[in-house]
């Protein structure tokens, strides 16, 4: 991994549609992520994240590609002031996040040996930045929350 993406790999006990559902629809994602996207799932099209209540648009938070269920990309979010609040980060750190390229993430969801290996590419960020230490962080855990989603009906809870 260099400074400047981020790249994992897991393996699910699902199917490549069952996987696909979980990272496009709504209610799904709100289950392991506790985030939604609203869009129409379409190369181009801008894509909202709601948070709760909150809701972040920018129209360059968008779909880069969508081909069901092998591949999905997209930009990556906006850093809102309401994103900070929400999250906990001063306004300070926010503008860390904000100041920096917008970057993008890629799902490629292959079948292999029986299960399905999803890997991930989150990419173009800054070398140093901020925004990719704390995808690098955020991954892991989001990825194996998935995972235990789609083997269990249930998400990781990391309330504890």
């Amino acid at each position: 991994m260099s400074d400047d993406s981020f790249q994992y790999k897991i393996y699910i006990d699902t199917t490549p549609r069952r996987l696909w559902r979980a990272l496009t629809d709504p209610t799904k994602t709100k289950k392991w992520w506790n985030v939604s996207f609203v869009t129409d799932w379409k190369a181009g099209s801008v894509m909202d994240v709601k948070m709760g209540h909150l809701t972040i648009r920018d129209p360059q938070q968008i779909i880069l590609e969508s081909n069901s269920p092998s591949r999905l990309a997209y930009t990556w979010h906006t850093f809102s002031p309401e994103w900070a609040s929400a999250n906990g980060y001063s306004e300070d750190e926010r503008l860390k996040f904000a100041n920096e390229s917008r970057s993008k993430v890629a799902f490629d969801i292959e079948k292999a040996n029986g299960v399905v290996r999803l890997t991930v590419v989150h990419d173009g960020f800054e070398s140093g930045g901020v925004v990719h230490e704390a995808i690098c962080e955020g991954w892991p855990p989001l990825l194996s929350s998935l995972k235990t989603f789609l083997e269990t009906g249930e998400p990781l809870d990391f309330s504890m």
